[in-house]
């Protein structure tokens, strides 16, 4: 196996339309995925350089730094990227709940499939 082919550069990173990728946050022990929110060039450049994990928001339209408010930051422990490199995972060490609504993880909720219309 080329070794080479497991390293992507910044140029092969495939950003949709509007400029956004993907970025799926994994707690980096437990593998629990904590939450999803999406990236622009300069969300991913201050999340390499900073190791805290920094979002693109499309409701405001301004960069933010998860925890910069709460306290409950990510600290980035790994990225890594898709074989279709338009998804970012990222193995993160969580300060406190990753939810807004003081959860741990955005996906404490399960969907009722017996509410299903026939």
């Amino acid at each position: 196996m080329d070794k080479s082919k497991n390293f992507v550069s910044a140029t092969e990173i495939n950003y949709g339309k509007d400029g956004l990728i993907t970025a799926v946050c994994q707690h980096y022990q437990t593998d629990e995925v904590l939450m999803v929110a999406f990236m622009n060039t300069e969300a991913l450049e201050r999340t390499l350089s900073t190791q805290q994990a920094w979002f693109w928001s499309r409701s405001r339209s301004e960069l933010w730094n998860k925890g910069a408010t709460s306290g409950n930051k990510l600290h980035v422990r790994r990225v890594s990227i898709n074989c279709d490199n338009n998804t970012i995972l990222m193995a993160v060490e969580p300060s406190g709940p990753t939810c807004h609504t003081g959860n741990r993880t955005c996906f404490f909720r399960t969907l009722d499939w017996s509410q299903s219309d026939e």
